[in-house]
């Protein structure tokens, strides 16, 4: 009897684990019908499945932490899915959206991003356990691929023609490699405090901005990644402003009382 309910116990615990490594799956599924999409010109259907590739990436952390069956397969089957949905399929969409006119500029670009999202993956999984989960050191892969497919929806939505705007594209590809490797602090949205604090007007405010979503959702994805890579920036900035000011302030300080003696 003893037995048989310890099998059947392991039996729900593997039944456990295979849930959040589904939707790394569904991940990976998505990342390459975006490249197939992206080979076939079908670069709004490459776009999408990219976006929907990020929603399996964040449910498969969440679904994995929930349940406690995080795993170092699991980390590890996830690093590659996400090397393919967000390093790999981006750079094929975008050059062959927009860079290909720029010959080899246009392909070392696409490149330079996809090893820069590997790099990326590289040092969160050697950080995981060893730095705090508050916030991603440098932009992390899965919204930076966001911001590519979104950039096309938002390119879409307005009739702006990929091709025609290679440099601009290739600037962007740039920008998002460095944000990637860089050490800039994004915030993870993983503290239960951001949740617990919500009144009533956030929820209100979230209501909105899922109307925004509904009616508008090329131009509001867009924007939001926007917002999200700026927010960087501007937490960065305000740090370093703060900073500079504390060290004026001790150096005024450190002044005053030798003049005094």
């Amino acid at each position: 009897m003893k037995r048989k309910r310890k099998f059947e116990k392991e039996k729900i615990h593997r039944g456990v684990y295979i849930l959040p490594n589904i939707f790394t799956s569904l991940n990976l599924f998505c990342g390459f019908y975006a490249i197939i999409a992206s080979i076939e010109k079908n670069f709004i259907a490459a776009a999408i499945a990219i976006i929907i590739g990020v929603m399996f990436d964040m449910l498969d952390g969440k679904i994995a932490r929930a349940t406690k069956t995080t795993s170092k397969f699991g980390i590890e089957y996830d690093s590659l899915a996400d090397l393919i949905s967000f390093g790999l399929a981006p750079g094929v969409m975008m050059y062959l959206w927009a860079l290909k006119p720029l010959g080899r500029l246009g392909w070392l670009a696409a490149f330079l991003y996809m090893a820069c999202g590997t790099l990326r993956l590289a040092r969160f999984n050697t950080q995981v356990g060893s730095v705090s989960s508050d916030y991603f050191s440098g932009l992390p892969i899965p919204a930076s691929a966001g911001m590519t497919a979104t950039t096309i929806l938002f390119f879409h939505r307005f009739n702006i023609i990929g091709h025609e705007n290679p440099v601009l594209i290739l600037v962007m590809l740039y920008f998002l490699s460095f944000l990637m490797v860089s050490t800039i602090k994004y915030n993870s949205f993983k503290k239960p405090e951001l949740f617990k604090r919500m009144n009533f007007n956030v929820l209100v405010a979230t209501i909105l901005l899922l109307i925004f979503i509904a009616a508008q959702p090329s131009i509001a994805l867009f924007f939001f990644g926007v917002a999200y890579i700026c927010s960087g920036l501007a937490s960065t900035v305000w740090y370093h402003t703060k900073l500079r000011h504390k060290r004026l302030e001790n150096h005024k300080s450190d002044e005053h009382g030798t003049n005094s003696i």
